[in-house]
């Protein structure tokens, strides 16, 4: 798992609190026989890539399924940086100081999040190898993928009237009027994985900082599941053969 001494060393940040209000314990929800978390564990450990898999949770059942899949989870989250509110921010810092004063620094960090569960190996793999070719010339990496709804054909209301969110396109004619083939194209984040310099987070207290590349996920790769209806889809997909998991090497988790 681990790189060779003269790369950059990478940990796999696995955020997964306790608390969910749209699905109930959703990262440790049994999802085709395994916990959530184990597809994304499972992902980052077959990709060689990382030289530490870290679960960060403030759950200790959390944490102990997460060490079963073979993550490390050496500390929890402290409740504040737990909230539905907290900014990503607050636990990539926590962790990377946590295993600072322990005597290990990371030179990057990459955000797995569970929801994201048919992120592939090579997934991993391929943003990592993009990431690095760019050398210290980007801050971060960001999943993304083109937008199914365009924006240019979004509306704000106001009162009893609404209002194009973009106006006028080329040729002063009105963007929500013109042919799908004469938009721009238009890129959607999702919650596949981010990658960023170590720095950028300590330095910057932020997790993505100025210049931003992107990776552009393909397939399922980038399916993001969130809520009940995301859930019914995915085990949908899966039982016709449509979305492929990671392959889990583990019995399914026994609590």
């Amino acid at each position: 798992m681990a790189n060779k001494e003269d790369s950059p060393k990478l940990v796999a940040l696995i955020p997964a609190r306790g608390g969910s209000v749209r699905v109930p314990g959703k990262n440790t929800r049994l999802l085709a026989g395994h916990p959530l978390i184990a597809y994304t564990i499972s992902a980052a450990i077959e990709s060689g890539v990382f030289d530490t898999v870290v679960v960060s949770t403030d759950e200790k059942r959390t944490a102990e399924i997460g060490r079963y899949y073979g993550a490390e989870a050496p500390f929890l989250r402290p409740a504040r940086y737990s909230e539905s509110t907290s900014p990503d921010i607050e636990f990539v810092v926590h962790a990377l100081d946590k295993y600072k004063k322990s005597g290990t620094e990371f030179d990057a960090f990459s955000i797995l999040r569970p929801t994201s569960p048919f992120r592939k190996p090579q997934t991993i793999q391929r943003a990592w190898s993009e990431f690095q070719a760019t050398g210290p010339s980007v801050d971060s990496l960001r999943a993304v993928e083109r937008c199914n709804e365009h924006p240019m054909k979004m509306w704000v209301i106001r009162g009893n009237l609404m209002h194009p969110l973009f106006a006028f396109g080329p040729q002063d004619q009105p963007w929500h009027s013109s042919q799908y083939p004469t938009l721009p194209e238009i890129y959607v984040q999702n919650a596949s994985l981010e990658i960023a310099w170590s720095r950028v987070a300590l330095e910057g207290r932020t997790i993505a900082g100025e210049t931003i590349m992107p990776f552009l996920t393909v397939d399922d790769e980038g399916i993001d599941v969130n809520n009940k209806y995301d859930w019914a889809i995915v085990e949908q997909m899966i039982a016709a053969g449509d979305a492929k998991l990671p392959e889990v090497h583990q019995a399914p988790y026994q609590d």
